[in-house]
């Protein structure tokens, strides 16, 4: 059976800090689907992480030669985003062949253990040539830049063939072809606009009265929109979050909440976040000018608009008032007067980051916040979340 093989060898994914700090980039959410189930959803074949010898190596993780076998096998760029030109080229590749776009070395690499010539090395023998170079992943802006095309992507893949479960007469929707509502999922008394883009309603999740909906929009399994929330396209949340208030262009990753009134604009919020009542970000500055956001090699312009990228396991206290292109890290404690500093730090306690969240503490927060949606804390994210604040 072929399998994916995805490396983040040369994605540089410091520079998708924070979310690649507790992930792999292929785990990211941009659209209705992940990266990594994308790919195989669209190649039918099971995925593993290359071993990359360092913290996020865990049960995912293989050697190449290891995983080879007697199988086929494709490795794939973490960051790089499926369509169906790429896939098609995928389909046609041969063993030894690699694909190769924008002057890149190559991204995705079909081998057996005939191409292995030791354990680090593929022996390569054709590059195919993209004509255009695919659409990827580099910065964490990218994933609400990217969203509004890859929610029409994944709900053209999700629905194919496949018939929505009814709509309830008491709402109002325009262009009902483009609403897609999976087995379980409950709308009711609001109105929905899929004239600007699909709405996908994930199973079991709940859309309450009086809600507003521009699409695209996605929500995944087990989602609630509280009532008389008003959100804009092109919004993503993932399975088990609970959003309130404005919403516009933003992705919440998963297992998150944003649950009452604010405004949450051009941003991504990792997975086990709270936005407490009242949390406001600002998307665009006074003047109208390019928004500069941190990044570890220093700030970098992010286009005019451009919110909060927050990391996962991070809260704010109520009406925290969030800077224009603000990075707050993993597992901080948000609260102060006015607006937030640009940048917190990783296990900050407090918006100006002059305490340390005490790592014991922090660990057991986490747990009784999973706690909530009937999860807890594992090994793994112990593991992950001890090097963050010992490294970090």
């Amino acid at each position: 059976m072929p399998k994916i093989i995805f490396t983040e060898e040369f994605c540089q994914p410091e520079n998708l800090h924070p979310f690649t700090l507790t992930r792999q980039i292929q785990d990211i959410r941009v659209g209705i689907l992940t990266i990594r189930e994308k790919w195989e959803l669209m190649l039918g074949f099971s995925s593993f992480d290359r071993k990359e010898d360092d913290y996020k190596d865990l049960d995912r993780s293989v050697s190449i030669n290891e995983a080879v076998g007697n199988d086929v096998c494709f490795m794939i760029h973490g960051n790089i985003l499926p369509d169906t030109a790429l896939i098609k080229a995928v389909r046609k590749l041969k063993n030894g062949e690699f694909i190769t776009a924008g002057g890149s070395s190559g991204i995705i690499f079909r081998f057996t253990k005939k191409e292995m010539q030791d354990k680090y090395k593929i022996k390569v023998t054709k590059a195919i040539s993209l004509k255009r170079n695919p659409k990827n992943i580099s910065y964490p802006w990218d994933i609400f830049q990217l969203n509004d095309w890859a929610i029409r992507k994944d709900f053209a893949l999700l629905t194919k063939k496949r018939k929505s479960q009814p709509l309830s007469k008491a709402n109002r929707v325009i262009k009902p072809s483009q609403v897609f509502i999976e087995k379980g999922a409950k709308v009711e008394n609001s109105v929905i606009n899929a004239s600007t883009g699909p709405v996908y309603i994930g199973k079991n999740a709940e859309i309450m009265d009086g809600c507003i909906i521009r699409g695209p929009f996605a929500m995944g399994e087990k989602s609630c929109l509280k009532m008389g929330t008003k959100v804009y396209g092109a919004t993503t949340l993932g399975p088990a979050c609970v959003a309130g208030g404005e919403i516009k262009n933003s992705v919440l990753f998963g297992y998150s909440n944003k649950a009452h009134d604010g405004y949450l604009g051009d941003s991504v919020i990792g997975e086990w976040c709270n936005l407490g009542a009242g949390t406001t970000n600002s998307n665009m500055k006074n003047n109208a000018s390019e928004v500069r956001i941190w990044t570890p090699k220093g700030e970098m312009t992010a286009g005019v608009k451009c919110g909060v990228m927050m990391g996962d396991y991070s809260k704010t206290a109520v009406n925290s008032a969030i800077n224009t292109g603000t990075v707050i890290g993993v597992c901080c404690n948000v609260f102060g007067s006015g607006l937030t500093p640009k940048y917190i730090p990783s296990f900050s306690w407090g918006s100006e980051g002059v305490n340390r969240y005490e790592f014991e503490k922090a660990i057991l927060d986490i747990d009784d916040w999973k706690k909530l949606k009937g999860e807890s804390i594992t090994d793994n994210e112990k593991s992950i979340l001890k090097y963050i604040f010992e490294n970090y």
